[in-house]
């Protein structure tokens, strides 16, 4: 079963400060801008900011790719040793799940 990249999301200490650079010193399409979410338009891939929190520090990144089944995705994957922090959830009006790559980072999962 194939994924593709859909997000990076980027989390950020001060989201006002954060839109503005990637808005305004970037050029990037502010396609909208909340408090704690905010995304821009480049492309196939888009480019999200979140809040930091503790498990995620300002700075860090986390990769967002799309899969045609979640739940099948995480069965498959999952029979073969992978570690899923996060089995698929409704969440946000789409099936959600995060899944730790090879080198132990979260990757978030959505169809």
């Amino acid at each position: 079963m194939s994924a593709r990249l859909t997000y990076v999301i980027k989390y950020v200490a001060d989201m006002d400060r954060a839109v503005a650079f990637y808005r305004d010193t970037l050029g990037l399409p502010l396609k909208f801008a909340s408090p704690g979410w905010s995304e821009f338009i480049t492309g196939e891939t888009t480019l999200a900011l979140h809040e930091a929190t503790s498990g995620s520090p300002a700075g860090t990144c986390e990769l967002g790719f799309g899969v045609p089944d979640v739940e099948a995705f995480h069965r498959e994957k999952a029979a073969t040793g992978v570690e899923f922090p996060r089995p698929p959830r409704d969440e946000h009006g789409v099936k959600l799940a995060t899944m730790r790559d090879c080198d132990g980072a979260v990757v978030s999962l959505s169809s």
